[in-house]
């Protein structure tokens, strides 16, 4: 790494590791501070709970969709009235790969945090790849691409 990477090697693999525990469900977490100092904070994915609570407004469920609330979610709107504010949200795509969807851009464009949004492919084996994505207008373009591993 050059110094200048959004995120260490370190990190990533970190969150292959948590996307491979949680496989078929997604994972979901985020980066406090900026890499190489940024503090992983890996979260209960709560999609189920609130699906489980109220279908018709929650239809996703944790295969299929993250939700990060409580503690978690407190820590981290806070963090941006703070020195070490959030950089990377990132969760996994369980087998479908990794890209940004209309759901991801939908949710993302309504919480408006200034961070980035990493997206992890994490297959029935193996961890593919990751792709970090950036807003640009009313949408996100990815800005970075990571190799997975065998994790």
């Amino acid at each position: 790494m050059s110094g200048d990477e959004p995120i260490t090697r370190e990190h990533l693999l970190a969150i292959y590791r948590q996307a491979r525990a949680e496989f078929p469900k997604e994972c979901c977490g985020y980066l406090l501070g900026r890499a190489p100092d940024a503090e992983l904070v890996p979260c209960e994915n709560r999609q189920d709970k609130l699906h489980a609570l109220d279908p018709e407004a929650h239809p996703r469920t944790g295969e299929n969709g993250y939700n990060i609330g409580g503690k978690q979610l407190l820590t981290l709107v806070r963090s941006f009235e703070s020195e070490r504010p959030a950089s990377i949200i990132y969760h996994s795509h369980p087998k479908v790969g990794a890209y940004f969807s209309a759901e991801d851009t939908r949710a993302a464009i309504a919480a408006g945090y200034p961070v980035d949004y990493l997206v992890v492919d994490v297959q029935e084996d193996a961890i593919v790849e990751a792709k970090l994505f950036r807003q640009d207008g009313e949408g996100y373009v990815e800005i970075a691409r990571f190799d997975g591993a065998a994790v």
